[in-house]
């Protein structure tokens, strides 16, 4: 039997702080997991998976696909969700294009730009779900 204790911990609730945690944790996965020796470049799998051709770019869209399904659980605008799989689908086509598509992950970052409408809209919505950074 497995330790209930320890999945009691998970952020699996639907509410929204819990999907708050779960977005910015992703986020933090794909786009500042790691820093560049001597650029001092926060880089996270987004990059590093997109490294690897064309099965790299589907990997890191789906992942950034996840992020905007959470955005959908949250209740958030149509509008909304098309600007952020807008930001998705164009990271992926960039990334599509050698060598170009590396460069644009390094620089277009569309899972902090999603997770910035998301937080925006938390904000707005749900204020019991800020959180302080420091």
């Amino acid at each position: 039997m497995a330790n209930t204790a320890s999945l009691d911990r998970l952020p699996l609730d639907c509410d929204p702080a819990a999907i708050r945690r779960r977005i910015e944790t992703m986020e933090r996965l794909l786009e500042r997991s790691f820093t560049v020796p001597g650029i001092n470049r926060p880089v996270g799998l987004d990059f590093i998976v997109g490294l690897v051709p064309v099965i790299g770019d589907v990997l890191a869209a789906a992942m950034g696909s996840w992020i905007v399904w959470e955005a959908r659980n949250l209740g958030m605008s149509k509008l909304q969700l098309a600007r952020m799989a807008g930001n998705v689908g164009f990271d992926a086509m960039l990334g599509l294009v050698p060598f170009v598509g590396d460069a644009a992950d390094f620089f277009f970052r569309s899972n902090t730009r999603n997770l910035r409408i998301i937080r925006k809209h938390l904000d707005k919505h749900h204020p019991g779900t800020v959180t302080l950074e420091g």
